[in-house]
């Protein structure tokens, strides 16, 4: 094998080498806490719902492709910071009835697939731990659209909508009404509205 030959396959495996690189460099996103937020609603004596949210929380986007299909999402809330608008019931919501926050601080989710189903649209699928109960959950996804904000940063825009039954996760507290319905439903509707800002 003579020198020329030599460079041509050495050159041919750099060139590999770089497109592979590239092919896989993943784009990181951070959801950005002032503009996004994690809220649920949940049936109260069949006639009505009571609706919360989580204050603090985390979340990450990692995204091999330009329209985001195939992403990895993690999202990680704290317990704690659950509010309902009232002292009382966020306290009991906090106890070993529901979440039990002083033994399970967090509640997670990470993907295992979000698949592209129109220009819009996506299915997140994953798994949602609840006092260190998971259980596989599907989200559907509407993509707001990707833009520059007045500062250069680039935001992307999704809201994610799941229905899951607390039940499931050991959240079973319950009593019933004199009709017979449940005072509290079983049913949990969970809507997130995520900004993830693309890290520089």
């Amino acid at each position: 094998m003579n020198m020329k030959t030599k460079t041509n396959i050495l050159f041919a495996f750099i060139l590999c080498l770089g497109i592979a690189t590239t092919v896989s460099a993943q784009t990181k996103w951070t959801v950005d806490n002032t503009h996004s937020g994690i809220k649920f609603s949940v049936s109260h004596l069949v006639i009505s719902e009571v609706e919360g949210s989580f204050k603090t929380f985390t979340g990450t986007l990692a995204s091999t492709k330009d329209d985001f299909s195939g992403a990895a999402i993690e999202f990680s809330v704290d317990v704690n910071s659950i509010s309902t608008d009232n002292d009382m019931r966020d306290k009991h919501l906090k106890s070993d009835d529901f979440f039990n926050a002083e033994k399970f601080p967090k509640l997670t989710f990470k993907s295992l697939s979000f698949k592209k189903l129109s220009a819009k649209t996506y299915e997140l699928t994953g798994n949602l731990t609840m006092r260190d109960v998971t259980k596989k959950v599907k989200f559907n996804v509407v993509y707001g659209g990707t833009v520059k904000d007045p500062y250069g940063n680039t935001k992307a825009g999704f809201k994610a909508t799941a229905t899951v039954n607390r039940l499931d996760y050991g959240l079973k507290w319950n009593k019933l009404t004199e009709a017979g319905g449940a005072v509290v439903g079983s049913d949990v509707t969970i809507s997130i509205n995520a900004e993830f800002a693309k890290e520089k």
